[in-house]
């Protein structure tokens, strides 16, 4: 192989693995929702235990910081909206999906219109083996029982280094929040 095809090669694949190191984040809202009428939110259950709960804990948190901080007040039951987390860590090449766990919402489940979103992007065919953490906040007016809001965050993280692990899954929820409500 030529050194310029060589040296080539190599610059595309470090490109390829400093692309996937960053977190991707997906969004997508009803756009004929006025998000100004929501101002509670209660958290549907998980349905599933939660594997890692420190990790949980501290998305959990953070988010309602961010929602707080946009003018939201978290209710124990029955908030204008109803915010559904899924997601989990996966293990496997960057770019699939990771494992969910499905959260538990009580009544019909929300309908979903998917001409009114905006964020569709492609699947990443970044090939490194890692870890990934996924997260998907779903926001469902409670009163229509319609999703208004959804959003995902994905992060590789390292098991082994926990402390960083938090402070990434921290910094990939503010920025998944700040894409929250959406615009007009």
């Amino acid at each position: 192989m030529k050194p310029t095809v060589r040296m080539l090669l190599w610059s595309m694949i470090a490109l390829l693995a400093t692309a996937s190191a960053g977190q991707k984040v997906k969004v997508g809202y009803d756009k004929e929702t006025d998000f100004s009428k929501f101002k509670t939110y209660a958290w549907a259950e998980p349905a599933m235990p939660v594997q890692m709960p420190l990790l949980f804990e501290a998305v959990v948190a953070r988010v309602n910081v961010e929602l707080q901080s946009k003018g939201l007040t978290k209710v124990p039951a029955g908030g204008d909206l109803t915010l559904m987390p899924s997601g989990g860590v996966g293990f496997g090449i960057a770019g699939e999906a990771s494992t969910p766990f499905n959260p538990t919402y009580s009544g019909p489940p929300p309908s979903l219109n998917a001409t009114m979103w905006t964020g569709a992007s492609g699947p990443s065919n970044a090939g490194v083996y890692v870890a990934e953490g996924t997260l998907v906040l779903t926001f469902v007016d409670r009163i229509t029982n319609k999703v208004v809001w959804s959003g995902s965050v994905k992060q590789n993280l390292d098991m082994q280094q926990k402390t960083k692990s938090l402070e990434l899954a921290d910094k990939a929820v503010i920025k998944l929040l700040k894409r929250y409500p959406g615009k007009k």
